[in-house]
């Protein structure tokens, strides 16, 4: 690691120059990353010093009852979560994340259209956040898509905020954390647009998931998968950030994203392997998603040419007809110094088991931790 943080250093103490012009330098207080049973670590096995804040995923919403619960098969393993993270660094913080990306999002829009409904929701997640030792809850409802289910969505924000401030104070203890994985802009595809007073007033921060800009499901071209500045298709980290702050929503309440996987195309031409080129579908895995891990596996195995564009801030590789578009540890630094200069409240991974060694979270902490020294000074 050391040839690899000298290597950063330098890169920072160009790349700070510009703080320096900065009035006031916000240390940034959320180092976090998600993980799930199935992810290929286990809970102990996490590098929690590299983290301030972990996020166990994820519970799932009973649409029969409106009632947050957990998996048998997952029973176990979450409750000990907490405890066992702690075993490496015991001042970092666990959520409990519900919902994801694979969750029943018509089940998320009909208990939050309803006060009664809401409210089993919020009473069930606060229980069981207590009963297995959390330190804080998050939403990750994908998405709200109508101007109703957003409105429902702000509703539900603001009573949970009520009754976790009424939980609190009845048992003596610290208020539960609150936070929300979010669409990496305010405004939805669908044109539904985020209740971000709401928001504001009623979480601790957003995850603001600014990743999955391309992929062989869903694109016509190949691309970068969590650009930070706009590739040209108006798309990117930093679109999303300005237009959220733009929105209403506080700097230091959104924490920016980073993807440890990429997304894998095979290119209709091996020659054409720039940004936007043709593909005839996704390389490697069913749906394309690699893991930085193994993406590191195979651009050793295949002497895979890495590139990375220094523009918008991406990284890929190709070798033959397979293309990668992932971040690696130029981009991670470099997002971690924007958000230092945006005055974020951090960052985010998912998931922390797809690093390799840990070398994408090291890079995360040591660039921030420079941030922060620089800022004292």
């Amino acid at each position: 690691m050391a040839s690899s943080n000298n290597h950063i250093l330098l890169f920072l103490f160009f790349s700070f120059l510009s703080l320096l012009q900065i009035n006031s330098c916000m240390a940034q207080n959320v180092k976090g990353g998600y993980w799930f049973p199935n992810s290929g670590i286990t809970a102990s096995n996490i590098n929690s010093t590299l983290f301030t804040h972990l996020f166990c995923a994820f519970a799932d919403l009973d649409a029969s009852t409106n009632q947050v619960v957990i998996s048998s098969t997952n029973a176990q393993t979450f409750a000990a979560f907490t405890s066992d993270v702690q075993q490496k660094n015991p001042s970092v913080e666990t959520l409990l994340s519900i919902g994801g990306g694979s969750s029943n999002a018509t089940a998320f829009a009909a208990m939050a259209s309803q006060s009664s409904s809401r409210k089993s929701f919020i009473d069930s997640s606060i229980a069981l956040a207590r009963s297995n030792g959390f330190h804080g809850l998050d939403l990750d409802w994908e998405y709200p898509d109508t101007d109703e289910k957003m409105t429902s969505l702000g509703l539900l924000l603001q009573e949970w905020r009520t009754m976790a401030a009424a939980e609190a104070a009845s048992s003596g203890k610290d208020a539960l954390l609150l936070s929300a994985a979010v669409y990496y802009s305010p405004h939805y595809w669908s044109h539904a647009d985020y209740p971000v007073t709401a928001m504001a007033a009623s979480l601790d921060w957003i995850n603001a998931m600014s990743y999955d800009f391309f992929g062989p499901g869903w694109s016509s071209t190949t691309g970068p998968l969590a650009a930070l500045y706009d590739p040209g298709n108006g798309i990117s980290g930093d679109i999303g950030v300005r237009a959220w702050i733009q929105a209403g929503m506080p700097a230091e309440q959104i924490v920016l994203g980073f993807p440890f996987y990429g997304h894998a195309f095979v290119l209709s031409n091996a020659n054409d392997h720039s940004y936007f080129a043709p593909f005839t579908g996704p390389a490697i895995s069913s749906d394309g998603t690699i893991v930085y891990n193994n993406i590191k596996k195979y651009i050793s195995q295949n002497s895979a040419t890495t590139v990375y564009n220094s523009t918008v801030v991406s990284a890929y590789c190709y070798s033959g007809t397979t293309w990668i578009s992932y971040d690696d540890t130029q981009t991670i630094s470099t997002k971690v110094v924007y958000a230092g200069e945006k005055g974020l409240k951090g960052y985010f991974a998912w998931h922390v088991a797809g690093d390799d060694d840990w070398v994408l979270s090291q890079t995360g902490e040591f660039t921030r931790f420079v941030l922060y020294t620089i800022c004292k000074v």
